[in-house]
């Protein structure tokens, strides 16, 4: 069992800056390691025959199922609708979880399970603060929250404006405490996420600065449709493959934002693919490019959907086949990217 390691006057030491030389531990991205574009098919959870294919997290040596869980599906929820919810991970055998401060009570719905089951996933928080001071309480509270001694990345959160980069990545920025977290043993890497149309191209900009572990970005057919965000998108996933580095997706199964019209019930920002079809192509066509990652949506009633087209096999040489069948979604589920640079560029 994992317990959150004392902070009282440790915590007054870092956030004075008074660090007292101890080194982190040793990095598991020192280990040999084939490179991010390596599918691992072994030890893997079956469900009736569904297999959740695992590979490297970039350099960090650790195997994660191609299917990450974002935690913010369980921000609003009870503790038993969380337990059932996260029940489905482990019959799915999916290792790797993905949760934030501002996520609701995302962190403490987990707090429970990782209490027994900690060894068992990767535990990825974000931060949202931009200085050095703020993003080492706000980890310091995630551990709290999560009641663990250590995470095992932490992402500073839609790093995207320039602001807001220029404060992070600068002196006294959040780069800066999240680096002296590594250092203390509170967290072990370090990645950046991004939502909109710059996304791409700053996480390019972000890893010309750093060598951080994992980036994050928007990734559908929808918005691979964009000329420009596609270039950027190819181009960063060249670079994360060249560089070892971890490249999640999100808004794998988005249809498009909610129209006023619409009076569903909502989970997610967005208004979520439904037809099972359209979410097993969705789907596949992100798990049908190599090195990339999936991160489920915050609406969990589209989880074990997720997850059984996950298990699916695919053909590479269906490309062409699977290009149409969305092109026809496009037209039947009036289909919209969710982001378009200078007009819907945000949440």
């Amino acid at each position: 069992m994992h317990q959150t390691k004392p902070l009282g006057e440790g915590l007054a030491d870092i956030l004075s800056n008074r660090w007292g030389g101890r080194s982190r531990p040793g990095n598991l991205g020192e280990l040999a390691f084939p490179g991010v574009r390596v599918g691992i098919r072994h030890g893997l959870k079956a469900h009736g025959g569904v297999m959740i294919e695992k590979m490297f997290f970039g350099r960090t040596g650790h195997r994660s199922t191609r299917i990450i869980f974002g935690a913010a599906a369980l921000g609003g929820m009870t503790q038993g609708r969380a337990d059932a919810v996260l029940e489905t991970l482990l019959e799915f055998g999916v290792n790797h979880l993905d949760t934030a401060a501002m996520y609701g009570d995302s962190e403490l719905r987990l707090a429970p399970w990782l209490q027994e089951k900690r060894e068992s996933f990767f535990v990825a928080s974000k931060t949202l603060e931009r200085s050095a001071s703020g993003a080492l309480e706000s980890i310091r509270r995630s551990l709290e929250r999560l009641s663990v001694s250590s995470i095992d990345l932490i992402q500073l959160h839609n790093l995207t404006d320039e602001a807001g980069w220029q404060e992070a990545m600068g002196p006294g920025g959040a780069l800066e405490g999240c680096r002296r977290a590594r250092d203390e043993g509170w967290v072990r890497y370090i990645g950046v996420t991004g939502h909109g149309t710059w996304a791409p191209a700053m996480h390019l900009r972000s890893l010309d600065h750093f060598s951080f572990d994992s980036v994050l970005a928007p990734y559908n057919f929808m918005m691979m449709q964009n000329e420009t965000y596609r270039t950027d998108f190819e181009r960063l996933v060249e670079r994360c493959r060249k560089s070892g580095v971890a490249l999640q997706t999100i808004k794998s199964i988005a249809r498009r934002r909610w129209r006023d019209q619409d009076d569903s019930r909502k989970f997610s920002w967005y208004e979520p693919l439904r037809d099972e079809g359209a979410i097993r192509r969705a789907v596949r066509y992100v798990l049908s490019e190599e090195g990339l990652f999936l991160n489920s949506s915050s609406d969990a009633t589209l989880l074990r959907a997720t997850l059984e087209a996950a298990g699916q096999s695919y053909d590479a040489t269906e490309s062409e086949d699977l290009q149409s069948a969305l092109r026809a979604d496009q037209e039947e589920l009036d289909l919209e990217p969710l982001f378009v640079r200078g007009v819907s560029d945000s949440i």
